[in-house]
């Protein structure tokens, strides 16, 4: 059902110029800017630079959303995984365009929000190549096995060993959007094989050659040394690494997991492990996050756990903030935006944009 917004504070197109400001009834313009409620997790963590943008900025934590959302035609999820949108969207009468600044949407996306034309977009590109460098780099650690180095140096021992290259080994990523190329052709400067996985197959791919449906993973991943993880949560991902692909992994293989946690069914991810199934796990992303003190995880043998980190390379801030900046630009210019994401599918598809709204003034 389309959700028609209410025009309060919003000129009607009769009213509005391409710049958002309103016309009075002497023919008059006068300045009435856009309203952009910034989501924040604390008070001390702001994006940078947007009181150079020609907005009224709304800073606010989920516990004032509700009032900094009021009359607002812009929302920015600068607290990316905050789900609190959907407890306020009975206030989001006028919101036009939401942005996350997050590659994934998971968190976001609710049947209202679905249903309704509020354009969503996203950090797209943002971190594309700092998280093909933290997968290559669990590659090399597991390859060159540094989690026995680092508790040989614990303990103060002097153990020499052969470790293992990783010219000419196999990685299966899952997800061929703009961070599963980026991690491909990462992998391929490195000497490795690369294919995908994605909902349909394909031959001759630019980037991973031979794709495989995601949906028979269990009979692609004995090809591989390295199962890497970078697709969206949907609902044809969620669980999808469980316990029948793990048993079908080689016993020596590593699992690299940078998308979201419940692509994995942790419980059958921690068996492998102990009964060692196969040969270690890199994961950056879990089931609950902060992952809890007492998870078993965090005793799980050949495992390396990080903090949700692989993309956030020093000056990720800026970068976000600059680039929610640029198209806030074109929003206010009335050109297409970028990184507009398919709310029924959950991210963005190739080539994605959307003529922005704010020139109109439509009801939305």
């Amino acid at each position: 059902m389309r959700r028609v917004l209410s025009l309060r504070g919003v000129p009607t197109p009769r009213e509005s110029d391409p710049t958002g400001l309103r016309v009075g009834s002497s023919g008059q313009v006068r300045p009435d800017p856009p309203v952009l409620a910034v989501l924040c997790a604390d008070e001390s963590d702001r994006p940078p630079g947007l009181g150079e943008l020609p907005v009224e900025v709304r800073f606010c934590t989920a516990a004032d959303l509700t009032e900094a959302i009021e009359g607002a035609r812009v929302l920015l999820l600068w607290d990316y995984f905050s789900t609190a949108v959907r407890q306020v969207w009975a206030h989001a009468g006028t919101l036009e365009w939401i942005h996350v600044t997050a590659a994934g949407v998971d968190t976001l996306l609710f049947d209202e929000l679905r249903d309704s034309d509020v354009v969503v977009t996203n950090a797209r590109g943002v971190f594309d190549r700092p998280i093909a460098e933290y997968v290559l780099g669990a590659v090399l650690a597991h390859a060159k096995d540094s989690r026995t180095s680092f508790a040989l140096q614990h303990d103060r021992r002097w153990r020499h060993r052969e470790t293992r290259g990783i010219a000419g080994t196999r990685a299966l990523v899952v997800g061929t959007g703009a961070i599963g190329r980026a991690i491909a052709r990462l992998l391929r400067a490195a000497g490795m094989q690369v294919r995908g996985a994605g909902r349909v197959a394909a031959a001759d791919d630019p980037d991973f050659g031979d794709v495989v449906a995601s949906a028979n993973l269990a009979a692609d991943v004995g090809w591989c040394d390295h199962l890497v993880l970078a697709a969206p949560l949907t609902d044809s991902t969620r669980g999808l690494v469980d316990a029948a692909v793990l048993a079908a992994m080689k016993p020596d293989a590593h699992l690299v997991n940078i998308a979201r946690g419940p692509i994995v069914v942790e419980s059958a991810l921690l068996d492998a492990l102990r009964q060692g199934a196969i040969g270690g796990a890199t994961l950056d992303v879990f089931d609950t996050e902060p992952l809890p003190p007492d998870h078993p995880l965090w005793d799980a043998p050949h495992l390396t756990i990080t903090p949700h980190m692989s993309g956030d390379v020093a000056g990720w801030r800026d970068t976000l903030a600059e680039q929610f900046g640029q198209n806030l630009r074109r929003w206010l210019a009335g050109e297409p935006l970028e990184n507009v994401v398919d709310k029924k599918l959950g991210y963005v598809p190739s080539g994605a944009g959307r003529p922005a709204t704010s020139g109109s003034g439509d009801a939305r």
